[in-house]
């Protein structure tokens, strides 16, 4: 929320379904006018703080593609790695992108 409206969302969701051990974060801004304001940042990090409290997961996923790449600065900066990329399977605007995976692990106290 921004001045009292909703200008995104942030998301998890379980790639193994059922079982329930390998979870994916994402996050949209929906206005390009919102973008490059620290709001994702803040919003991404608050929820992975989130997801870190109530699973005992200890790995947090996120994949994006090659093309995106204020989400590959965000999750860098908030100290994911780059896990995996699986070359040329994104097809947007007539042009084949990669996907990109990136993670994080639990600290350990």
């Amino acid at each position: 929320m921004v001045d009292d409206q909703m200008i995104g969302c942030v998301t998890a969701y379980y790639e193994d379904g059922d079982l329930k051990r390998w979870l994916e974060v994402g996050i949209i801004i929906y206005q390009s006018h919102q973008w490059q304001k620290g709001i994702g940042k803040a919003a991404l990090s608050k929820w992975i703080d989130q997801l870190w409290k109530t699973t005992d997961l200890p790995h947090l996923g996120l994949t994006t593609w090659s093309g995106n790449t204020r989400m590959i600065h965000l999750a860098e900066s908030l100290g994911m790695k780059q896990e995996a990329c699986v070359r040329k399977v994104r097809y947007w605007q007539d042009q084949y992108w990669d996907s990109v995976k990136y993670g994080i692990l639990r600290k350990s106290d």
